[in-house]
């Protein structure tokens, strides 16, 4: 395993007096590409440049022996020239004023050496002096696509837990193959850092016994829970993310997917598809995180501790 400091580099170290960490993967736990692609938005919505990376040696493979292509560099020729080459990237960027601001990270799961990749994850944490480290990650389920998205979350000290239950998720009872960000969770509690993972539950739904139809719809961008992700996050870290443009996205795709939905209806009505997604919407119980309500939940709190002092 490589020493760390062989291994991060940062050649700008923000100076803000809370400085948070949101990172996200080109992952197995991507649904929606809710760990991919949300870091990357946030990285050209909010301006942020480039602060740092993590090298790539020795965590990625080049081929896996009795496959083509599944993990081999993407290259590309012109005439015989060589334009491109997509490798794996582990890349840190910065954004924020002198009072609060956020290391955005953004990485291709490793293949290799876990324990020597989280370490620099880590590191590169410590080093940053960051606060909190959050995670980003997607499931596939069959629920509706257009309700909120169920929300569930990790976190790696047990003083975080009531944090992270006021902000309408579900606490992760999974028992399974380990995600880059459950594997992080697992090592920042044994080293006393903070961080939270939120997993998005993504719609999917399999019509593979319908031949005119495909065999899946799957939401491969999923701006709703991306937006419905970063609602919380918003939230907990007090940052002020303009959040209109996911808004508008989000509405975008419920109205794609209701004509898809019809189309496929019409193609085979025998399906009942639009039938099975209305029972789908109207059985789900929908949790919605309403910043409001712990507001007044607090106001209220408030007005009752004052009435007690004053009756004292």
């Amino acid at each position: 395993m490589a020493e760390q400091a062989d291994v991060v580099e940062i050649w700008e170290k923000p100076e803000a007096e809370e400085i948070y960490m949101l990172a996200g993967w080109r992952q197995w736990a991507d649904a929606g590409s809710v760990s991919s692609g949300l870091p990357r938005y946030l990285i050209e919505h909010t301006g942020a440049h480039k602060i740092g990376e993590i090298r790539s040696g020795g965590f990625y493979l080049f081929q896996v022996p009795g496959t083509h292509d599944l993990v081999r560099p993407v290259v590309k020729f012109e005439k015989g020239f060589p334009e491109s080459l997509e490798t794996p990237v582990n890349e840190l960027y910065y954004w924020g004023d002198e009072h609060r601001g956020v290391v955005i990270f953004i990485g291709d799961e490793p293949h290799l050496d876990i324990e020597g990749y989280v370490a620099a994850v880590l590191e590169a944490a410590r080093s940053l002096k960051i606060k909190r480290l959050v995670t980003f990650g997607g499931v596939y389920g069959e629920l509706p696509y257009d309700k909120d998205r169920l929300v569930s979350a990790i976190y790696s000290q047990a003083k975080l837990r009531q944090e992270v239950e006021n902000l309408a998720v579900t606490l992760s009872d999974y028992h399974g193959g380990a995600s880059i960000g459950s594997y992080i969770c697992r090592r920042a509690s044994e080293q006393e850092i903070e961080m939270i993972g939120f997993y998005a539950f993504v719609p999917t739904y399999d019509f593979s016994t319908v031949n005119q139809v495909a065999n899946t719809i799957r939401i491969e961008t999923d701006y709703k829970a991306w937006l419905d992700v970063m609602q919380r996050v918003n939230h907990m870290l007090k940052l002020e993310i303009d959040l209109s443009h996911l808004e508008k996205k989000s509405e975008e795709l419920v109205e794609f997917i209701d004509s898809r939905v019809e189309e496929i209806d019409e193609k085979a009505p025998q399906l009942g598809v639009q039938d099975y997604m209305k029972r789908l919407s109207e059985e789900f119980e929908e949790t919605t995180f309403d910043p409001a309500d712990e507001f007044w939940e607090q106001e209220l709190r408030d007005i009752f501790d004052k009435f007690e002092e004053d009756e004292s």
